[in-house]
């Protein structure tokens, strides 16, 4: 492999990297890893910054808002002062940065600001906040299981009528096909292992709230699928170790992969077909 694919300092035959090893793994990250290794050093080892994108903004919107919403008490949470926590989630959101990534002129703003003001009706025909019982919003949850430190950030842990943890987790894209489900609920299921190491409850289901869609998808939560999701993280880690020690990660490009990867302009092995 060449060494100039690597921002490092070369020992020998191997290259360490300058920048630190990530002190912990996210469910997010650990997709990157398991999209490809390489992916994951240049977003999580090197920190090279990804673009926002119109998507990736209206989604930050709506989670904003929400999670300024479930602070409240519970019969003030209207949609009318959703409504109102809008213009403080575009002041958060919509930096000089992230207005210049996505080339917001005003009718952009404007259609943005719209389609964020649909999903917070789309939202109340959901369900009523002002019955949900949550132990937390945002929460972050950092723990160590089987030497692997895991940290995720819940966007709600709420308590059903029976009283059980439902992990709930907002969307803001399509509904995706339900023959995927094992890919769909991937990090939501890593979120459910943290919550049992940290909180010693399981939660009994996963409820995804597609909420530009209307529409909500929820699975339950299983030995099994803990299983392999701690075995899934505590094997990535190990690579990621080996990996950042022998001071490369290895590319696994595929035509798919690469659509997504914000960096197939730096790498070397992107997919031929993937458009630039």
């Amino acid at each position: 492999m060449s060494r100039a694919r690597v921002r490092g300092v070369a020992y020998g035959d191997t290259m360490a990297f300058d920048q630190p090893l990530p002190t912990s793994l996210s469910p997010s990250r650990l997709a990157d890893f398991q999209s490809c290794p390489r992916r994951y050093q240049y977003a999580s080892v090197e920190r090279i910054s990804q673009p926002a994108t119109y998507a990736t903004a209206k989604g930050r919107l709506v989670h904003y808002v929400f999670e300024q919403l479930f602070k409240l008490a519970p019969p003030e949470r209207t949609v009318v002062a959703a409504r109102e926590f809008v213009s403080a989630a575009s002041a958060h959101v919509l930096t000089t940065d992230v207005r210049t990534e996505i080339g917001l002129d005003d009718a952009r703003e404007t259609q943005l600001l719209a389609e964020t003001d649909a999903i917070i009706e789309t939202y109340f025909a959901m369900e009523d906040p002002r019955a949900i019982v949550s132990e937390g919003v945002e929460l972050r949850v950092k723990v160590t299981v089987d030497d692997t430190p895991l940290l995720g950030i819940l966007d709600r842990l709420d308590r059903d009528e029976e009283g059980n943890l439902v992990i709930v987790d907002y969307k803001t894209g399509s509904v995706p096909n339900r023959n995927f489900d094992s890919y769909t609920f991937a990090n939501a299921e890593l979120y459910a292992v943290l919550c049992e190491a940290k909180l010693h409850e399981r939660p009994t289901k996963i409820r995804l709230l597609y909420v530009s869609q209307g529409q909500s998808i929820e699975r339950s939560v299983s030995d099994a699928v803990l299983r392999a999701r701690t075995v899934a993280a505590t094997s990535a880690w190990r690579q990621i170790k080996e990996f950042y020690d022998h001071g490369d990660f290895p590319t696994s490009p595929s035509k798919n992969a690469c659509r997504f990867c914000a960096f197939t302009d730096r790498c070397p092995d992107a997919w031929a077909s993937t458009p630039r």
